[in-house]
């Protein structure tokens, strides 16, 4: 585990993910979007479940469910969310 509370898996794809999303320009609409998904982080991660067969052919198995179990808890989003703006604020240096 890291000092924030996630495994060393769990920071490498948060990194991969946070560095995705800005470079491809998505910062703004990311954050909106995980900011409004906060309250029911819980139940994505279930949904997650159920959609992981179909969604299974287009993503990496082992990320999505890496992904999935991190979601299951509540401070997950918020570490998304710091970790996507600490990317944002050194690509605008």
């Amino acid at each position: 585990m890291t000092g924030t509370g996630l495994s060393e898996e769990e920071g490498a794809l948060l990194e991969k993910i946070a560095r995705e999303i800005v470079r491809r320009g998505l910062t703004a609409p990311a954050i909106l979007f995980l900011a409004s998904l906060a309250p029911m982080n819980f139940v994505a991660s279930q949904a997650m479940l159920f959609f992981a067969p179909i969604v299974g052919v287009v993503f990496e198995r082992k990320d999505y469910d890496v992904l999935q179990r991190m979601l299951e808890r509540r401070e997950s989003i918020e570490l998304i969310l710091s970790r996507i703006e600490q990317r944002d604020a050194e690509k605008r240096g």
